[in-house]
């Protein structure tokens, strides 16, 4: 899958069948000018890349879906796709997908890094970017802009959905954690975030580890906890970080408990069944009970014979997104969507309550879930992985007491 969508894809248009059936330059430019281009940037190598992977498939099932309804404004939607790899990449490819490609808007990025690369291009060129998978506080902070906007959650709400069910088990106050943290933007932004949480509950580290990348081995940690012996070890990995370090905990035998404050479902189901354990915070799964929750899964399931995790929720209802808002406007100019999207537009995003961009810091307004790992005897198959805990905040609850605090560091408006 990666290597055909390591090249530049045209998807979904009329271009790409002009292109497929030969038909000479005019007709490619003339149904190009027809289509309404959306750019998607998302990592396909790398330690992010099978996360990358159900991004493309949420976001080409949405395609498909608004085409085969009347596309936008009666237009096609066209996806231009790139494999993002890294920071200085990534910032390359947003410039020419806004610059060569023409696109109205982008979509996509898992990489904290990357994905602030891509909204200072987007900021610069004054084009739309919704980031499904990047969850750094600082881009919501003093690196947010009025053209970036976030539907994945920010780490203050992937460390108050799982907090909260911490709390209630009495693993914080009194407690000694043990944490691994990703070496780059997000792991750092994520470590911040779960500390201020820990300390403001009555907790305290017994240390916390940064992990490289690209580490495969977990062997000097694990020993060095099985020495610490702490109360709760402490993810705040990222992709496929997760999926070793929880096949090497089990591998192990370490008894302590364990949770997450960043997660992806696709990075449990690759760890196997049996090496899985916890409580993990997760902005969407496919658990979720609402009638769009289980629409989308059927659709997912048999469009690719496997469930939707949480990474292809957030491409996939961003193009919804967008294809509704420029069908509301009437208009595929960026600005117009960017402020469209900023007055508080509300949208189904398959939760219980509808969501809506705050204008401080256009983040997503929402709820966020915890879910418990099952144990191996109660699985029904491989992706029978963990049990619903519940929503964060609670139904009567402001959406807004999860998310980072408004203290004044973004100066968007």
């Amino acid at each position: 899958m990666s290597a055909c969508l390591s090249r530049r894809t045209l998807l979904q248009g009329a271009g790409a069948s002009a292109l497929l059936a030969g038909v000479g330059m005019p007709a490619i430019v003339k149904a190009q000018a027809d289509a309404v281009r959306i750019g998607h940037l998302t990592p396909l190598t790398g330690f992010l890349g099978p996360l990358g992977e159900y991004a493309v498939m949420g976001v080409k099932l949405a395609a498909e879906e608004i085409n085969a309804a009347g596309g936008v404004m009666g237009r096609k939607i066209e996806l231009v796709m790139e494999d993002s790899v890294n920071p200085q990449t990534a910032s390359a490819k947003a410039e020419r997908l806004i610059e060569r490609d023409k696109v109205a808007m982008i979509i996509g990025e898992i990489s904290s890094a990357s994905g602030l690369a891509i909204g200072q291009v987007a900021n610069r060129l004054k084009a739309v970017f919704i980031n499904t998978g990047c969850n750094s506080d600082a881009m919501r902070g003093a690196n947010c802009n009025p053209y970036m906007f976030h539907i994945e959650a920010a780490n203050s709400m992937y460390v108050q959905a799982a907090g909260q069910y911490l709390l209630r088990e009495n693993l914080v106050k009194g407690k000694k954690w043990y944490s691994l943290t990703a070496d780059y933007a997000f792991g750092h932004d994520l470590l911040r975030v779960a500390k201020k949480f820990m300390e403001a509950h009555g907790g305290q580290f017994a240390a916390d580890e940064l992990v490289p990348t690209d580490a495969a081995d977990f062997s000097p940690y694990l020993l060095k906890i099985r020495q610490s012996r702490p109360d709760l070890v402490v993810s705040n990995l990222a992709g496929n970080q997760i999926t070793n370090f929880l096949k090497q905990y089990t591998e192990y035998g370490l008894q302590f408990p364990v949770a997450g404050f960043g997660f992806d479902t696709v990075v449990a189901w690759g760890a196997g069944k049996g090496n899985f354990s916890g409580i993990w915070p997760l902005v969407w799964h496919h658990l979720v009970d609402t009638p769009s929750a289980k629409k989308y899964v059927d659709a997912f399931q048999k469009k690719y014979g496997k469930l939707p995790d949480n990474q292809s929720w957030g491409d996939y209802n961003s193009l919804k997104i967008v294809a509704q808002s420029m069908n509301e406007i009437k208009s595929a100019d960026p600005q117009k969507l960017a402020e469209h999207l900023r007055k508080g537009a509300k949208f189904d995003v398959m939760k219980a309550r509808e969501a809506y961009f705050r204008a401080y810091d256009n983040q997503m307004m929402m709820e966020m879930y915890a879910v418990r790992a099952k144990e191996p005897a109660k699985m029904k198959d491989q992706w029978d992985i963990y049990e619903a805990l519940g929503s964060v905040p609670g139904a009567n609850e402001d959406l807004e007491i999860i998310a980072p605090p408004k203290d004044g560091t973004c100066k968007i408006g």
